[in-house]
């Protein structure tokens, strides 16, 4: 299973947290999220979700986010 880390600017707490893996739960592609971090600014999750869906989802929940390489 591929892991993917996601970087995603805005969460402040544990209410961003639960929204954004809520969110990202519901992407095609994610099969698991792994850890979803306010303190470093992540989100882990094993699959493949397309980046631009990621994006535009957690856009319309208020936080930006991006996939990234590290």
């Amino acid at each position: 299973m591929e892991t993917v880390r996601i970087r995603v600017e805005g969460m402040s707490c544990g209410h961003c947290e639960a929204a954004v893996r809520e969110a990202l739960e519901s992407l095609p592609g994610v099969e698991r999220v792994v850890e979803v971090s306010a303190s470093n600014d992540q989100a882990t999750v094993e699959g493949r979700p397309d980046p631009a869906m990621v994006a535009q989802r957690l856009e319309e929940i208020g936080f930006s986010g991006m996939v990234t390489d590290d």
